[in-house]
C-alpha cells in the first residue's frame, strides 16, 4: 500500500512500522519523532552483504555510509552484522568509536579533513584513510611519520560518469570538490606521488558518483574506468593497486511512482563488467567494497509529527502545520525532495486532497512537500512522512533553537529510544 514493505494498517486503521502502532508511539514518546524499523535495516544490511559474498567469491566487503544515518546503536546493528562503516568526520569517528566498533574496518572520507582528524584517525587504528587532494596526502605522510606509523590510504577518484541525479548530489564528474581528476593526469600523478612515500601505503581506490542513482550503467561505466586507471598504474608504474571500492548512491522508492533496480540486480551487473574487464586487462580482479547508506535506512525510517493549525486559502492552496519541518527534515528546502505522506491515525482512508505540509520554522519555504496527496488532516491528527530514515536526523539542526527529535527504535513489535529528545538545557548546554 506504501513505499515500504515495513508499513501496513491496522484494525484501528492507524499506521504500523514494524508491527508497532505508530499513533502509540507518538503517544508515548512525543512529537516529531524518528521512527526506524532495526529488522528492515538489518534485513538490507544482509542482502548486500549475502550479494557481494556471493557477486565478488568472498573478496568484498560493505561499508555503510554512516552519513545517512550515524548513533551508537546504528553502528553496534552495524558491527554485529559483520560490515564495515564509512565514517566521514571525527564525529562519526568518534560515534564508532565508542560504540565499540572495530576500526580497522572503518575507512574515513571527507574532502578537508584537518590534521586533528587524521592524526585521531591513526591513533584509533581506523582501516584507511580516502585521501581527497594532494595536500591531505602530504599532511598525512608528516603526521604519520611523527607518530612512526603507516597510514593505509585510498585514492577518491572522479571517474568523470554522469550520475543522472540532482546536481547537488552529483560527484563523479570532473567539476566536483570531491578526488582527483583521471582526465588532467592529477589522479596519476598522486599515485606516483604515495608510492614514493614512506609512510603511506596505497592500499586501493575509490570512486563514488552521486546519490539516489535508479539507472545501472553509470555504475557500470565507472567500475570499467576504474579498472583501466588500475591497469595504467600496473603498466606504467608496475604497482598494482589491490583494493577498489565503487561507492554508493543506489536509488530508493520515495513516491510510489519510484521503480529502483534490486540491490541483487545491481551487484550482479556490475561485478559481471569487473569480471570481463579484469580479463581484457589480464588483472587480477581487486578487493571490492562498497559503500550504501540510504539503500541500508531511508525506508526503514519514517517521521511522525502532530498537526496543529490547518489553513485554506481559496483556489490557491491548503496548508496543514506540523510541530517539526525543516529544522529535522531540511531535504525539501535543500533539494525539493518529494515524498509520501500519511494521516497516521487515518491510514486506512483514502488519501481524498493535496495539501501542503508546512514546517513550524520562522521561514517560508520551510515545507515538508507541497501538492502531496493526504487524507483530511486536521489539528492533533499525526502525521507520517515515509522513507525518512536517510538524510533527515543527520542532517537536523536547532535551527530557531528548536530541540531535536528523540529516535525510536523498533524490532519485533517493540520499541526503544536510541536517541534520547532534546531538552531546553540541551539548547543551551554550551553558551557561556
Amino acid at each position: 500500500m506504501y513505499v515500504s514493505e515495513n508499513l501496513n494498517v491496522n484494525e484501528k486503521g492507524n499506521l504500523t512500522i514494524g508491527g508497532v502502532d505508530t499513533v502509540a508511539l507518538a503517544e508515548e514518546y512525543g512529537t516529531p519523532l524518528y521512527v526506524m524499523d532495526e529488522d528492515l535495516i538489518r534485513s538490507n544490511l544482509r542482502r548486500f552483504h549475502e550479494s557481494i559474498k556471493k557477486c565478488y567469491r568472498g573478496r568484498g566487503e560493505v561499508h555503510y555510509a554512516s552519513k545517512a544515518f550515524s548513533c551508537m546503536e546504528m553502528c553496534r546493528i552495524v558491527a554485529s552484522e559483520g560490515d564495515g562503516l564509512d565514517a566521514v568526520s571525527i564525529g562519526e569517528l568518534y560515534t564508532a568509536l565508542k560504540a565499540g566498533f572495530p576500526m580497522e574496518k572503518v575507512g574515513f572520507h571527507g574532502n578537508n579533513k584537518s590534521d586533528e582528524e587524521l592524526a585521531f584517525a591513526l591513533d584509533n587504528g581506523v582501516g584507511h584513510i580516502i585521501v581527497d587532494n594532494i595536500s591531505e596526502l602530504e599532511r598525512l605522510e608528516k603526521i604519520a611519520s611523527s607518530k612512526n606509523k603507516t597510514a593505509h590510504i585510498m585514492f577518491r577518484i572522479k571517474p568523470g560518469i554522469d550520475a543522472h541525479t540532482h546536481q547537488f548530489v552529483m560527484t563523479g564528474q570532473i567539476d566536483s570538490k570531491f578526488g582527483f581528476a583521471l582526465e588532467t593526469g592529477e589522479a596519476f600523478e598522486a599515485v606516483k606521488k604515495a608510492l614514493s612515500c614512506k609512510n603511506v601505503k596505497l592500499v586501493g581506490l575509490h570512486c563514488h558518483i552521486g546519490s539516489q542513482i535508479f539507472d545501472i550503467a553509470p555504475f557500470e561505466a565507472a567500475a570499467k574506468v576504474m579498472l583501466e586507471f588500475i591497469a595504467k598504474i600496473r603498466d606504467e608504474l608496475g604497482y598494482t593497486v589491490p583494493g577498489l571500492n565503487l561507492g554508493g548512491g543506489f536509488g530508493i522508492k520515495y513516491l510510489e511512482e519510484h521503480d529502483p533496480v534490486p540491490f541483487e540486480q545491481y551487484m550482479e551487473r556490475v561485478s559481471a563488467v569487473v569480471a570481463e574487464e579484469c580479463g581484457k586487462l589480464n588483472l587480477e580482479q581487486p578487493y571490492i567494497y562498497i559503500e550504501p547508506g540510504r539503500s541500508i535506512v531511508a525506508s526503514a525510517g519514517i517521521t511522525l509529527y502532530t498537526v496543529g493549525a490547518r489553513k485554506e486559502i481559496p483556489d490557491i492552496r491548503t496548508y496543514v502545520s506540523v510541530d517539526g519541518g525543516m529544522a529535522d527534515n531540511p531535504r525539501y528546502i535543500l533539494y525539493q525532495s518529494e515524498y509520501e505522506a500519511v494521516v497516521a491515525n487515518k491510514a486506512g482512508e483514502e488519501r481524498n486532497e493535496k495539501v501542503t505540509i508546512a514546517g513550524r520554522c520562522c521561514e517560508s519555504g520551510d515545507l515538508i512537500g507541497e501538492n502531496m496527496p493526504l487524507q483530511h488532516a486536521e489539528s492533533g491528527d499525526i502525521i507520517a512522512v515515509l522513507a525518512t530514515g536517510a538524510y533527515n536526523y543527520s542532517m537536523s539542526s536547532n535551527y530557531n533553537r528548536l530541540q531535536k527529535p528523540a529516535v525510536v527504535m523498533v524490532s519485533e513489535g517493540k520499541s526503544r529510544i536510541v536517541v534520547k529528545r532534546e531538552s531546553l538545557d540541551d539548547i543551551i548546554k554550551n553558551d557561556v
